[in-house]
């Protein structure tokens, strides 16, 4: 256990040693190569490349560098990314046969290696992370140390302020002025239903018991969504601290972190951080000499989506079938073994120290009226700079897609985009430049959600992402209640229809029927959203709907039982791509002149809608 001198010692001397990762005009003669060890970088060999960048260094008697493992940069398409402090260089795609390159033209010769240099949408080459299109517009709060610290040290976590926060709560303020500057700040949660955190708090002091729980839900299920994940394997400092301030303000002396167990190196880096924090003596007994108890245990899940709602996975906890409870009583009435109960999700917790430490009017500033503070995003799908984004809140949805995003790949056009996964709903072009806040999603039929963000171009199927999502929804019901373990299956067997061309326009009635009837009597808040990929779907593309229901045609080639795929030979330049690109030889002509598809031997494949650069493939 170290003193609070000795933490002090810590954060004064480490931050010192750290300057050059956030200063770029840092005085020293060390450089710092940081190298993404985040889920994705890592399954592209970025343990490899740390590994040869020591190897290397080593033999070259090189000792004024030193190789860090970092949590995710964010930009994941450019991934395995390399950084090196403090010029700040971004080496993007790296692969391990360039460390000795980088070693010798970067370190030794003091040239950078401009074939690996990062460049932006446009082709332009940048210097820095900050020149980026994808940093401009982005406030890192939730985010602030990922890519910058080794998420395995506790002292570098220390050094940017960690477990300041704590000190400060346990040693300046009562239980009732921590939440209330929680309350002031207007965060709320960001697991989905954007629950205000200040007031869960308030209701869990106030349920009667002495004892009490502190739980993290890490179990993120939804499609494309790695906000959580990317988190705890970058910074899970952060959310041990705010799960002990917690702890703290509820009157709580026990936390449980539910991870999913598809998140190896988010739950090897959770433990290696709650050993260290009791070896300082951060979680345990008497925390800071003030008499505070709090210790943290993890639970693993095993990947059911019904888990991410709040009393099922108190039941799992418990070590029952994970299904959702009737309710009320509430959680923070009636939790854990029927103790009062805190549930919050990462992202939330992630916010928690920086508003402590710079206050809620600092937070309350950003973002929108009744929106408070940045959302963070897994930008995925067809978008040029898939990866983890975090922007303020009432950031428009152009910007996240076009500014951040880079625009839609192969110059297509936007079609939708899908917020909230398999709860949420579909945004179609005309509310592009809609606000991402709670209230502006849900007046257009979305939710914000745990904050994954696919986005779709003008090539995609709406009524094949339906059937996608309820696909989904069906596989990962509990089945404990009626509407949602019939309803759903009802539903996927009309959307199958529909794109197997055997629906009729009732279908689509039924369709609407059944969500109704879904959305008003599931138990659980899954199972009332489940419909909502239908729902927004049918409102804004109801016309796809018809098509498929009524002329028996998907005019996007999706849904191959009903796609014809011809060349338009106005539109055709005789390129021959698409005949290089047929994996069957089914399109004919000779070269620079216009080709034909030969239908009996076409499998609609797709692929030579995707390779024609003129748009003259189509249905």
């Amino acid at each position: 256990m170290i003193s609070l001198q000795e933490l002090h010692k810590i954060r004064e001397e480490k931050r010192k040693e750290l300057d050059l990762r956030v200063n770029t005009k840092a005085d020293t003669r060390e450089k710092h190569i940081l190298i993404c060890h985040g889920t994705g970088c890592t399954s592209s060999k970025s343990p490899q490349i740390l590994e040869n960048f020591r190897k290397i260094l080593k033999e070259k008697n090189i000792d004024n560098v030193r190789v860090i493992m970092t949590g995710c940069f964010g930009l994941c398409a450019k991934g395995p990314i390399v950084i090196i402090r403090p010029e700040d260089t971004f080496y993007a795609m790296v692969t391990p046969d360039d460390c000795e390159e980088i070693i010798q033209t970067h370190i030794v010769e003091g040239k950078r290696v401009e074939r690996l240099l990062c460049k932006d949408i446009d082709g332009k080459i940048v210097n820095s992370l900050d020149e980026l299109n994808f940093y401009k517009k982005q406030k890192r709060i939730a985010l602030k140390n990922c890519g910058v610290i080794n998420p395995e040290d506790i002292d570098e976590y220390i050094a940017f302020n960690g477990y300041e926060a704590l000190e400060r709560v346990l040693r300046e303020y009562t239980q009732d002025e921590v939440i209330n500057i929680i309350k002031k700040s207007g965060l709320r949660g960001r697991g989905g239903a954007g629950f205000p955190t200040g007031k869960k708090w308030e209701l869990t002091k106030a349920s009667a018991g002495k004892q009490k729980y502190v739980v993290c839900n890490a179990d993120e299920g939804d499609p494309g969504a790695f906000m959580d994940r990317s988190i705890l394997e970058g910074d899970p400092h952060s959310v041990l601290e705010a799960m002990a301030i917690a702890g703290y303000s509820i009157g709580a002396d026990k936390g449980f972190i539910y991870v999913r167990a598809e998140y190896p190196i988010a739950v090897h880096r959770l433990k290696i951080a709650i050993e260290q924090a009791r070896k300082y003596g951060i979680l345990g007994k008497n925390i800071f000499g003030t008499g505070f108890n709090f210790d943290i245990e993890i639970r693993l899940g095993a990947g059911a989506f019904v888990c991410g709602e709040e009393t099922a996975l108190l039941e799992s906890i418990e070590g029952k079938r994970g299904q959702p409870r009737v309710k009320p009583p509430y959680p923070a009435q009636s939790g854990l073994w029927g103790k009062p109960t805190l549930i919050n999700n990462v992202e939330t917790y992630a916010n928690i120290a920086q508003i402590i430490l710079k206050g809620a009017e600092w937070y309350s500033s950003i973002g929108t009226e009744n929106s408070k503070g940045t959302k963070v995003f897994a930008l995925g799908g067809n978008v040029n700079n898939i990866g983890l984004v975090e922007v303020p809140m009432g950031t428009t949805l152009r910007e996240i897609v076009y500014d951040i995003g880079g625009g839609i790949p192969n110059g297509r056009d936007f079609k939708a985009a899908q917020t909230g996964g398999p709860s949420g709903g579909c945004i179609p072009k005309e509310h592009l430049d809609t606000p991402i806040d709670y209230e502006s999603l849900k007046q257009i039929g979305s939710m914000m959600g745990s904050g994954g963000l696919i986005v779709m171009d003008d090539t995609k199927c709406m009524v094949s992402l339906a059937k996608f999502y309820l696909e989904f929804t069906v596989s990962e019901s509990c089945g404990k209640c009626t509407p949602c373990r019939i309803g759903t299956k009802r539903m996927l067997e009309i959307l199958e229809k529909l794109c197997d061309g055997k629906g009729d326009e009732f279908d689509i009635y039924k369709l609407e029927k059944l969500a109704v009837n879904i959305q008003k009597s599931s138990i659980c808040g899954l199972g009332q959203s489940a419909p909502n990929p239908v729902v927004s779907t049918l409102k804004y593309f109801r016309e796809e709907f018809r098509e498929h229901a009524i002329q028996k045609e998907c005019k996007v080639l999706e849904c191959k039982a009903m796609s014809k795929i011809t060349i338009n030979p106005e539109k055709c330049k005789g390129c021959g791509l698409c005949q290089k690109h047929c994996p069957v030889q089914a399109i004919e002509g000779e070269a620079r002149e216009k080709r034909v598809i030969n239908q009996e031997k076409c499998i609609k494949c797709g692929t030579c809608l995707t390779s024609c650069p003129f748009h003259a493939i189509g249905n």
